[in-house]
């Protein structure tokens, strides 16, 4: 838990809603076929801000959209830097053989996670599309990767951290600097 009066407020509540919804649009504007779309959540906070973004994409279309969740850890080429969590269990829900795929992450920084997450998702199959989304991007990238549908981009320092509140996990929402 961090020090609430230490930290920067990125996203008020209200301002994260907003960015859902917007983020939301975009995807909806920019995939033609919404029923070959798979939500794909990167652990920890990626997998929250699918369910939240499966919401909102119901509210604004009807459609269930399917969801799952990929776990990089055993992907990473820096394991022995970012050290080890508890894993959490890949669920892909569906074949993802032409499938559009949207994979989703609360921050993206050096692009290694994504990297990551996308050879776990490739072991499942050969998608027609990849796509990425996060909310927010701070630069230092050491990957050639970027985001499709970004929150915000917010210049950070290595030793800064950003996180994402949610209620549903954390009693508290918004995006925060510490």
């Amino acid at each position: 838990m961090s020090n609430k009066t230490n930290r920067t407020v990125i996203l008020t509540e209200d301002e994260l809603r907003k960015t859902i919804s917007r983020l939301t649009s975009e995807i909806i504007e920019k995939v033609k076929k919404l029923d070959n779309l798979l939500l794909v959540g990167i652990p920890t906070r990626g997998i929250d801000l699918t369910k939240v973004l499966e919401k909102e994409l119901f509210c604004k279309t009807g459609l269930k959209i399917r969801k799952g969740t990929i776990d990089p850890t055993f992907y990473r080429d820096d394991q022995n830097r970012v050290g080890t969590r508890l894993i959490k269990a890949t669920d892909i829900p569906t074949p993802i053989e032409k499938k559009e795929i949207l994979l989703i992450d609360d921050v993206i920084y050096t692009g290694r996670t994504i990297r990551a997450a996308m050879d776990a998702l490739y072991s499942w199959g050969r998608p027609q599309r990849v796509m990425l989304l996060v909310m927010i991007d701070r630069g230092h990238r050491e990957l050639p990767i970027q985001p499709d549908f970004c929150g915000k981009k917010v210049p950070t320092s290595k030793s800064e951290s950003i996180s994402l509140r949610l209620n549903s996990v954390d009693n508290e929402e918004g995006v925060f600097l510490d």
